[in-house]
């Protein structure tokens, strides 16, 4: 999965990676929540920059989970 960089592709990373850890019997941290104090002006460093930042940061920690897992399980 490539950066995420709008709210949809934000969702559907958390979709796809818990049911990913649900099918390798994991547990992961919950996703980080979207911020609710966006002014809509197009900020130079929005809080939705941040929040795309802290999803890239959980995907990360999520795929390296359930690859190490994975990858105990079949030794």
């Amino acid at each position: 999965m490539g950066a995420c960089t709008d709210r949809d592709t934000a969702q559907h990373v958390f979709s796809v990676l818990q049911q990913r850890a649900q099918a390798a019997g994991v547990t992961l941290r919950s996703p980080p929540a979207e911020p609710t104090t966006c002014c809509g002006r197009g900020c130079n460093g929005c809080v939705w920059e941040g929040y795309y930042a802290a999803v890239a940061w959980w995907q990360e920690e999520a795929e390296e989970t359930i690859a190490a897992t994975v990858a105990s399980a079949t030794r």
